[in-house]
């Protein structure tokens, strides 16, 4: 994470230590529930930016390091 630059760390465990592994499930559901989007960084062999979307908490790779929340889009006319 980079100071500065948007990004805010809303919680951190190991998700093989059950107390942690809930508190993280609580963390992502919470930010589901409160309207963000959830995506998980992943390698690209082009070296491009590339994430997929997760929507579930057992959605999320074993090795991912990290889950991005981001705003949806707004819409409207």
């Amino acid at each position: 994470m980079k100071p500065g630059h948007g990004e805010v760390l809303i919680a951190e465990g190991d998700v093989d230590v059950p107390e942690e592994h809930e508190e993280l499930v609580e963390a992502f559901r919470a930010q589901l529930d409160a309207g963000m989007w959830a995506a998980v960084p992943r390698a690209s062999p082009a070296g491009r930016r590339e994430a997929q979307m997760v929507s579930s908490f057992d959605d999320v790779p074993q090795d991912a390091d990290r889950v991005i929340f981001f705003p949806r889009a707004a819409g409207g006319r």
